[in-house]
């Protein structure tokens, strides 16, 4: 560093310079104030700025590059360093000039961006070609605190905490910049002031840099040892900063125009950025020379070149030391396996000598093993091997194979016509015309008559079951060997690669047994030949030496056949020869399932044809009686007359002045038996309904329009639920106050059974959709009737007075949620036996294509608080009406998010509702929490693992449940250990139950009572 004196101007003019290094020419710019803005920080000295003046320039470089690069060609080939291109940093995806420093592999690159300082490593094909015009110079330039360098030996950390310092006091803050020299690779050396803090002074007292170290004892200049390519200081002519050596200004009182002490040029290569290395045994001497001594330059620059010999053959010798090391190290690893091989030779030379004494027992030992494992080889069947099993299934499928009778073409042909005309008879609408129908049908059943005859008579001739054994014995025995069959079309290219290979193989099996045998009788003639050789009884051997130096041979090719049997027999079969087999097992497999749906097919159709025989003895040429109906209706006119007029009688006498309660009470007997007459006959009507529409299912389609009198249609398309038989007036009802908020509910006795009647006000186009819902509702129970989990319809009638429907249900009194929870709470074990009852139930409708949209705790019931069903719904409403009602649990909403967004109901919106009734069940009285979109958090409460996963499920994701996924939940399926009694909980509800009945038993009495209080009253 220079000393702190000031050259004078004549001293500097006459441009002593120091072998390149140091250009000490006058310069315009030196002490010129920039404005700058901070843009990158290498360490604690050295940092990027951007010029205020520039700022105009960056805003048009980028909207350039964003304009050319997305559109310019990736770079390939030698990188030019010199050159600018665009690179696309990966921070934020954008384009930025860009200069090669080093090219690290054939995809990646470490690249400066010229603009703002920082460097990055960027793959090829985010390198491109800009045009001429944006090959200008940088806008950031390099700076360097004035006086200032890194301390040697400094810690990473220390090093990371002064980067981070200077960072903070210049990135992307406006300072000004006091030019004191530049480098001639553009470094500045400057002054940066931040208002009025200087920067360089600020990072010496936090320790992170320090003053240039000088020296007053000798007056040389030291440099750092540099690359070719070392920068070099130019037009340094002003002393350090003050704040540099205010600590020694003693060892600084030499002479101005003196050079004193040591100037160190702490330089680094453009790659390094921001790791400064000192050399401190080799500098450059300049000695207390003046500047207008008679230096020469060339004894400069020699000086020069022989430090750089100096460090070059001193790195040859560090390169050299450690190949040395290096070759000592491999000769000491390949000596130590010199001697383990030694080891391992001199074992093996012992083991042989040991084994060579024995080698001829041991040779005959080994051989006699593999013969014996041969022999039972052989006794074991090996035909799978060779696929026999295969060939011998298609023999039986090509031997006994059975074939479509030529009977059942012609009765499918026939019987497809008689269904046609059946149908055609069903959608006709007159009479005259049905009739011509009939007749065409009853002709073409005559026909049919004879086909199923023929076919009968046939198809007993076949032994049907006893093929149908054969495959199945067969298809069982085949899969237990060879697993499950995989898809294939049937071809007969791979039966035939199969008999080739098969051939094939078994040629090559015969062959190898026929060499293992061969040898092995040669063997066994060797010593049969050479024991008179060895007979000391014998006088002369015949047996030649060639005969007993054969031995090697011979048991060299026993061994040799005998192992390559064995390998035949033992080892794996390879991948092409397991696919031909598979290929070929489930073209067999293929040919039995077919055989087995054509025996199906014959089976089916013989059974069809059986009772088509049986019903049309019966029925050919006959119309079905509907007497017995129009009977029934009869009887049930004159009950219903006697019913109607013993209510006109009862009524009078209690309206009559002489009262007589023994009268009223025998009319009231006879009331109450002609009404279990009339359900009586009622019952049988719908039997009746129930034959005569088997009837035109099967055989009579005609029946509804022949006979229309008797309304036969109305059932049909009601399922068997609509009677016109029954009215309001005949039922003993007690209206239901507490419950008919929404329709009018009334109470009665049918059978013994206690109903609940409700009241549905329709209109002409309202009752036929009625029908309808309730009709698919019926059928959808009829399914499983006790297991569908639905509550059962009993009637559904239409009254002739006025517009009202009313639906027949069972009444279960106090029995759906609402009123079980607010009496006796249900405990977990029965929650989930009636929740899983009502998923039986939404699994029945949603299986019939029906969406309830309506659950809800008072419509959903608890049977003996295990038995869980659902309620019917609104017949007058359809889907989207039903689900509109706000359904809600508390301050829990039971409407799913969808709906609440406008969204069709769905099956999804069932379950949520589920969902939302098995957690109101689980955690009883607790309060619950909600989203913004009003779901319940789940997560609060502390519930079983399996019912919380299937409440996540339900309620929060609920696009791929569905009800049967519900029903196989874990909660339901796993078997619970057996609850411990809870006395307490037991005599509860026993308690509550005693109750009930009696709070019913004194409402049976007081209405009892207030009916003759009315009476004696009259």
């Amino acid at each position: 560093m220079w000393e702190r004196g000031h050259f004078s101007r004549t001293s500097v003019a006459e441009s002593v310079s120091f072998s390149g290094i140091v250009q000490m020419d006058e310069d315009m710019h030196y002490n010129k104030v920039e404005d700058v803005v901070g843009s990158h920080v290498e360490d604690a000295v050295t940092f990027w700025a951007q010029s205020i003046s520039r700022n105009k320039d960056i805003m048009k470089i980028g909207c350039s590059l964003s304009e050319v690069c997305p559109h310019a060609n990736s770079v390939f080939g030698n990188l030019d360093p010199k050159k600018i291109y665009g690179g696309l940093f990966s921070e934020d995806k954008c384009w930025y000039r860009c200069k090669v420093l080093k090219i690290i592999s054939d995809e990646k690159c470490l690249v400066r961006y010229i603009d703002y300082g920082n460097t990055e490593i960027l793959n090829r094909s985010d390198i491109v070609e800009i045009p001429l015009d944006l090959q200008f110079s940088s806008v950031a330039k390099k700076y360097r605190l004035w006086g200032l360098q890194i301390p040697s030996g400094q810690e990473v950390t220390q090093f990371d905490q002064g980067r981070t310092f200077l960072g903070s006091l210049i990135f992307e803050k406006e300072i000004k910049m006091r030019i004191k020299a530049t480098y001639q690779d553009g470094t500045v050396i400057a002054q940066a002031e931040y208002g009025s803090v200087d920067i360089g002074e600020e990072v010496a007292k936090k320790g992170f840099a320090e003053k240039c170290k000088l020296t007053s004892s000798t007056n040389t200049c030291e440099e750092k040892k540099s690359d070719p390519g070392q920068l070099v200081l130019r037009n340094l002519k002003s002393p350090i900063p003050s704040w540099g050596h205010r600590s020694n200004q003693s060892a600084f009182t030499r002479p101005k125009g003196r050079l004193s002490g040591r100037m160190t040029l702490d330089l680094k290569n453009e790659n390094d950025a921001g790791n400064h290395v000192t050399f401190p045994k080799e500098n450059l001497a300049v000695g207390d020379f003046n500047l207008g001594s008679n230096v020469s330059l060339a004894k400069i620059k020699q000086d020069q070149k022989l430090i750089e010999e100096n460090e070059r053959l001193k790195t040859e010798k560090e390169v050299l030391l450690e190949s040395y090391k290096v070759l000592e190290s491999k000769v000491e690893q390949t000596a130590q396996e010199l001697q383990q091989e030694k080891a391992t030779t001199m074992d093996l030379t012992k083991h042989l000598e040991s084994t060579l004494k024995t080698h001829v027992g041991t040779r005959m030992e080994n051989l006699a093993a593999k013969v014996e494992i041969l022999k039972e080889i052989r006794r074991v069947n090996i035909s799978v091997r060779f696929g026999n099993d295969l060939s011998d299934a298609m023999q039986v499928l090509d031997e006994e194979c059975f074939t479509t009778p030529a009977s059942l073409t012609e009765l499918e042909r026939i019987w497809a016509e008689y269904s046609l005309a059946q149908e055609n008879i069903q959608t006709c609408e007159n009479v005259s015309e049905g009739n011509i129908l009939i007749a065409k049908r009853n002709e073409v059943q005559q026909k049919l008559n004879m086909a199923v005859e023929v076919f009968i008579l046939e198809v007993d001739e076949l032994p049907l079951n006893k093929r149908l054994k054969t495959l199945q014995d067969l298809s069982a025995s085949l899969e237990a060997v060879y697993g499950q069959a995989k898809e294939g079309t049937n071809s007969e290219e791979t039966l035939k690669k199969f008999y080739d290979w098969k051939c094939d193989k078994r040629e090559e099996f015969t062959s190898v047994r026929s060499e293992t045998e061969v040898s092995l009788q040669r063997l066994v003639a060797w010593f049969q030949n050479t024991v008179k050789a060895f007979d000391l009884s014998v006088e002369e051997s015949r047996t030649s030496e060639d005969t007993i130096s054969s031995l090697d041979e011979i048991l060299e090719k026993t061994e040799s056949s005998v192992c390559k049997e064995l390998e035949i027999s033992l080892v794996e079969q390879g991948d092409a020869d397991k696919e031909i087999i598979l290929n070929t097992y489930s073209q067999v497999l293929q040919k039995i399932r077919s055989e087995e749906r054509l025996i199906a097919t014959i089976q089916s159709k013989y059974e069809d044809s059986i009772e088509f025989k049986k019903q049309i003895i019966e029925c050919l040429n006959k119309n079905p009686n509907v007497d017995h109906l129009l009977s029934i209706k009869k009887t049930l006119k004159n009950l219903k007359a006697r019913l109607r007029w013993k209510l006109v009688e009862k009524n009078n006498l209690e309206e009559s002045d002489d009262y007589d309660g023994s009268e009223i009470e025998k009319i009231k007997q006879e009331i109450a038996q002609l009404r279990n007459s009339v359900f009586q006959e009622i019952y049988r009507e719908r039997k009746e309904y129930e034959k005569l529409n088997s009837l035109v299912q099967k055989w009579f389609p005609e029946l509804p329009l022949l006979y229309p009198e008797i309304g036969l249609l109305k059932y049909m398309n009601s399922g068997g639920l609509l009677t016109m038989s029954l009215e309001r007036d005949l039922l003993d009802a007690e209206p239901m106050k507490e419950l008919s908020s929404k329709r009018p509910l009334v109470c009665s006795e049918v059978n013994g059974q206690i109903i609940l009647l409700k009241g549905y006000s329709v209109d002409v186009d309202t009752e036929a959709r009625v029908i309808q819902r309730a009709a698919a509702y019926h059928r959808a129970w009829r399914e499983a009737k006790e297991e569908s989990g639905l509550l059962p319809l009993i009637f559904l009638f239409l009254c002739k007075s006025d517009p009202m429907a009313y639906l027949m249900v069972p009444y279960y009194p106090r029995a759906n949620l609402s009123a079980v929870q607010a009496s006796v709470p249900l405990t977990s074990e029965e929650a989930l036996k009636v929740m899983k009852g009502v998923a039986q139930g939404l699994h029945t409708l949603h299986k019939a294509d029906i969406i309830h949209g309506s659950l809800h705790q008072n419509n959903v019931f608890a049977l003996n608080r295990e038995q869980g069903i659902v309620g019917d719904f609104d017949f007058t409403k359809s889907v989207s009406q039903r689900a509109s009602v706000n359904m809600v649990i508390g301050d829990l909403s039971l409407i799913s998010p969808e709906l609440k967004m406008g969204k069709p109901a769905s099956p999804s919106s069932d379950l949520y509702a589920y969902g939302c009734l098995l957690l109101w069940l689980s955690v009883q009285n607790q309060k619950f929490e909600t989203n913004e979109d009003g779901i319940p958090k789940v997560d609060q409460f502390h519930l079983d693992h399996n019912v919380k996963s299937l409440l996540y499920s339900l309620i929060y994701c609920r696009s791929s449940m569905t009800a049967e996924q519900v029903l196989n939940a874990e909660c339901f399926l796993v078997p619970k250990g057996k609850s411990t009694p809870n006395p307490e909980k037991d005599t509860e509800y026993t308690q509550y139950k005693e109750k009930e009945e009696l709070k019913m038993e004194n409402l049976d009495k007081y209405k009892e009572k207030t009916r003759n209080d009315e009476a004696n009253f009259d």
